[in-house]
């Protein structure tokens, strides 16, 4: 299989009060190879989240073709086996890992019952898959029985990306995933997902805003714009020579080293 995702000509829209439709996507199209790692950049309300939760079926299409793994995902409703189904092709990982783990569970039921509910397995061999994973993350044992609550954001952050590698997708999502971390844990957290994608030729679709964290993760990138693509390539081209003046003024809003905030209208010296 060449193409591990394929959409053409996607569109969302979204009812407004007073009737009239918001377009939020308009016209996408892009593919994502098999072991490649495709980045969607653009402002907050671009539309790259709209595409991200239209894949995995958090939000129908209201036009235009999705296949995942060669098969066609439609905007009908479908069954709870064949949701399953998808969700062994593509996982995503949320840019609050506090908010999508459940704070009543542990590291290890969390991902105790993702492994129950897609995998024939004893309790044994989900209790010895579940330390696989977590040690995949660089998480110990012992972290399986911590509430989310307990643990740093970092960590946090790697249990969502345990829970998701645990059904052994072919595709992750990865929304916003270092955001809100400190810049520090930025690093460790890129590093694994590297190393991930390195260890298990999965691919990637990367949703960002942070041109340094696309460079580190993807090999192709397209830029959004109010719902629609104004550029695409290859990282290095689109990102060393943007050719859109939207594509510019993202690259430009990068502050650079050195940079300061501007001080406010009426600060100055010799305030009490």
């Amino acid at each position: 299989m060449t193409h591990v995702i394929e959409v053409r000509g996607l569109r969302k829209t979204f009812a407004r009060r007073g009737g009239d439709a918001f377009a939020a996507v308009t016209d996408v199209s892009f593919t994502l190879e098999a072991d490649s790692s495709l980045a969607i950049v653009g402002e907050s309300g671009a539309g790259k989240t709209t595409v991200a939760r239209i894949l995995v079926g958090l939000e129908r299409p209201t036009q235009g073709l999705v296949r995942v793994c060669g098969r066609e995902r439609g905007a009908r409703r479908v069954r709870a086996a064949e949701r399953r189904r998808r969700a062994r092709e593509l996982q995503m990982v949320f840019q609050d890992p506090y908010v999508s783990l459940d704070p009543r569970q542990q590291v290890f039921d969390a991902i105790s019952e993702v492994l129950h509910l897609h995998f024939r397995q004893t309790a044994v061999e989900r209790r010895s898959q579940v330390i696989r994973v977590l040690e995949q993350v660089g998480l110990d044992a012992l972290t399986g029985g911590a509430y989310p609550r307990e643990l740093s954001g970092g960590q946090r952050q790697r249990v969502a990306i345990a829970r998701a590698l645990a059904v052994r997708p072919r595709v992750m999502i990865l929304d916003e995933a270092v955001s809100a971390l400190d810049v520090s844990i930025q690093a460790q957290v890129l590093n694994l997902l590297g190393d991930i994608r390195r260890d298990t030729g999965m691919s990637y679709l990367v949703i960002s805003h942070d041109l340094a964290v696309v460079r580190q993760l993807a090999d192709a990138i397209i830029v959004m714009r109010r719902g629609a693509v104004v550029e695409t390539g290859t990282v290095a081209q689109v990102l060393d020579s943007p050719q859109h003046p939207y594509t510019r003024a993202l690259r430009e809003s990068v502050p650079r080293p050195g940079w300061r905030p501007a001080r406010a209208a009426g600060d100055g010296e010799g305030r009490g």
